[in-house]
């Protein structure tokens, strides 16, 4: 009998708000609902991407899994324990076996220290090996992100934007982490370095059997690198799924508008005819109904009254649409 292994992270209603209370005393303002009723799961070994445009929640959403922000209410359960209601103990074990690595490979870096003494800073904290231990154990995690252990005597400001990148997950890589959250993490490098820092990702998640949540708006990043994309719209995941299912049949239109607006080099294709118009609504003053139909092409009346449309139960591919799947087309 095959039993189903559980996913490393089940992430259940998770909403994060900011604010709530006016600057003019007695006067209160709604607030702003940057993550709204977030259920996704990442299974051990796998890699989420989660896209969407600027604003939508991604990152925000990244550092509350990890909690490294304040939770408004939802359960975030990793490897069997609620991290949204975690004791002392349970969120150093959650600093102990995750990691993030951050967009600005200059910003995430200690300009005044040494690679060698970043990367030995959290080996020393984490307790991961002796003392003895600590030299060679930089030199291996160098060598595991394809630099020469002699960076370790570099600053940050004597390397190159990859590099910096590199060391950054090295520095993740340290805590021998379950789960690593990239947050846009070769967005600010070369195209020539994206690719060699996604070809090291997609290396060590088969070396190592780490989980990664990959936050990008890069689609076609996405489709090479991810298992499964998680696609955000103000806040709320409106479609997930198999990432080649997501990309050749979309079941949203927000999705749909996203993957027509992918540039494409063939000379004979031609800009699409009709792009997104218009902004994302306020998160402070969301609309009824799903918060993507004053932009839809599709909409129908159904769309704006009510509450959101949530996201179907049934298969591996889900949308929060009301939409008949058939209907939506790239």
């Amino acid at each position: 009998m095959n039993v189903k292994p559980a996913p490393l992270l089940e992430v259940t209603g998770l909403n994060v708000h900011f604010g709530g209370t006016g600057f003019i005393p007695g006067l209160r303002t709604p607030p702003l609902r940057a993550v709204n009723d977030v259920s996704l799961a990442v299974m051990p070994g796998e890699t989420l991407g989660l896209v969407g445009e600027s604003g939508s929640g991604k990152s925000t959403l990244g550092r509350a899994i990890l909690r490294l922000g304040e939770l408004t209410s939802g359960e975030i359960v990793f490897d069997g324990t609620d991290m949204a209601r975690a004791t002392v103990g349970d969120l150093n074990r959650l600093r102990r076996q995750s990691a993030m690595i951050f967009q600005d490979p200059y910003g995430a870096l200690n300009p005044r220290m040494r690679v060698g003494d970043a990367i030995a800073e959290v080996l020393r904290v984490h307790r991961k090996v002796p003392s003895s231990r600590i030299g060679s154990r930089i030199a291996e995690l160098l060598n595991l992100v394809g630099l020469d252990a002699g960076y370790a005597n570099s600053r940050p400001l004597d390397l190159s934007g990859g590099q910096c990148q590199r060391i950054g997950i090295a520095r993740a890589l340290a805590v021998e982490p379950k789960l690593i959250v990239a947050d846009e993490c070769v967005a600010a490098l070369d195209v020539s370095i994206q690719g060699q820092i996604l070809n090291l990702l997609m290396d060590l998640r088969e070396q190592i059997g780490m989980a990664i949540i990959f936050i990008a708006h890069d689609l076609a990043i996405v489709r090479r690198l991810c298992d499964r994309v998680a696609v955000m719209y103000l806040g709320r995941i409106v479609e997930t799924g198999p990432t080649e299912e997501v990309f050749t049949e979309p079941r949203h239109p927000y999705t749909a508008s996203l993957l027509r607006a992918i540039p494409d080099i063939d000379p004979d294709r031609g800009l699409p005819e009709n792009p997104l118009a218009g902004e994302p609504p306020s998160p402070i003053a969301l609309p009824c109904g799903c918060a993507f139909h004053p932009r839809c092409p599709n909409a129908l009346p159904d769309c704006s009254t009510g509450e959101p449309p949530r996201l179907g139960r049934d298969g591996p591919h889900r949308a929060a649409c009301i939409l008949p799947p058939g209907e939506i087309r790239i």
